[in-house]
């Protein structure tokens, strides 16, 4: 098969992929974009669909999500197709005074951010949700918080993506990047022939870092195991996103008090409405490698969580459950960059759960940097190089095989 030469070529057809696709046809650019398998048919099919700023380290991360946030509400009015965009804010909740005490420091330095966060207390949370546990003393809100289907919003980047020209290559492994004899990127090397491209971006999550390695690159993008179960129709309990503040320290690393096995497995209360009145309900945080089946072990751990917050789910019948695999890095920030050592080449992946929540800024962020245009956030915390060369620094080499 062979293809003119296109501006930019995509590695990668989920959600990360397809926001860049979208920004970089929308500003003029010829753009290809090859998948391995179907669109949205990796992480970005098997997540939740949040546009989080409440769970983001206060600073470059929350502010990110704050500017993601704003550029979905306005792709929510240019995109053609619907992907199930609502903006009721979200709340953490706390289980014990102690948390509390670290949820007012959050929302403190939330709010020094300029992030519309503010504190909940036992009879806000009565308020609104009945159905809570009423031992909690109480917890926080941010108010900009969204949501939206994760795969039709995938789509309809995809969709709106190619309305502009670019082409999709859904079933199109890369076997190789090409690179000219001054060792500048020209395309890559497909099963359907060579594409050839004056530049190239790896947006292929958990699969970027194999493709980093051909090329001499150490990416530290380790797969890191979610699981999420799936409520049958029930009538609603509640509107919006609902966490328990102990989320924050399963995915920082932080020692909570729970149960030993709860810690084990990075299990914390995620509790999220879909617009089909289905609950999505998690979470867990494992390092298993490419692992994707389903623990029964852990999803009871993740009911009888939720069970503690909301008793009431106890008599909810469950459709299914799933996992998915986030590309996680050591310090929980994306790599979003330029690589100097081969010129033509940019990386946009380790968003770990962050994918949904920062695919438009990094699609837009993305586009600046091809275009040589000025970054709409800073771009040297997200630069590939700023890990230690070593992986056994990472304190991970026994968890990641597989």
């Amino acid at each position: 098969m062979k293809h003119d030469a296109a501006d930019l070529l995509v590695v990668g057809g989920g959600i990360i992929g397809a926001a860049i696709a979208y920004y970089a046809a929308k500003s003029g650019l010829q753009v290809v974009l090859v998948e391995r398998g179907e669109i949205a048919g990796g992480t970005s099919s098997r997540c939740d669909g949040n546009i989080l700023a409440i769970d983001k380290e206060p600073g470059l991360d929350s502010r990110m999500s704050l500017l993601s946030q704003q550029l979905v509400a306005e792709l929510a009015g240019e995109l053609e197709d619907e992907f199930e965009y609502r903006a009721p804010g979200s709340i953490l909740v706390c289980e014990n005074e102690q948390e509390m005490q670290a949820a007012l420091q959050w929302v403190t330095r939330q709010q020094q951010e300029g992030l519309p966060f503010r504190m909940l207390d036992h009879q806000d949370l009565r308020e609104e949700w009945p159905y809570l546990a009423q031992d909690l003393p109480g917890g926080l809100e941010c108010a900009t918080d969204s949501t939206v289907n994760p795969v039709l919003m995938t789509y309809a980047l995809a969709k709106a993506a190619r309305r502009m020209g670019a082409r999709l290559l859904p079933h199109t492994p890369v076997q190789s990047v090409l690179k000219d004899a001054g060792g500048n990127v020209r395309g890559v090397e497909t099963p359907r022939g060579a594409i050839r491209a004056g530049a190239v971006v790896l947006a292929a999550g958990v699969w970027t870092r194999a493709i980093g390695q051909s090329l001499g690159l150490n990416l530290p993008i380790i797969p890191r195991k979610g699981h999420i179960l799936v409520s049958a129709r029930i009538p609603s309990i509640g509107k919006r996103k609902v966490m328990e503040f102990g989320y924050l320290m399963s995915k920082f690393g932080g020692t909570r008090s729970v149960a030993e096995e709860d810690e084990k497995y990075g299990i914390a209360m995620v509790f999220e409405p879909t617009a089909s009145q289905n609950i999505l309900i998690g979470s867990s945080r494992q390092f298993v490698g490419m692992d994707t089946s389903v623990d029964q072990q852990v999803i009871r751990l993740i009911a009888r969580r939720a069970i503690r917050f909301f008793p009431v789910l106890a008599n909810m019948p469950l459709m299914r459950a799933y996992t998915g695999l986030r590309p996680w890095t050591p310090d929980h920030l994306p790599i979003i960059s330029a690589v100097e050592e081969v010129p033509g080449l940019f990386i946009a992946s380790g968003h770990e759960g962050d994918g949904i929540s920062l695919a438009a800024v990094t699609g837009k962020l993305v586009t600046e940097m091809i275009r040589g245009e000025p970054a709409c956030v800073p771009l040297e915390p997200l630069r590939y190089d700023r890990f230690e060369k070593d992986d056994a620094s990472l304190g991970i080499q026994g968890e990641v095989t597989g």
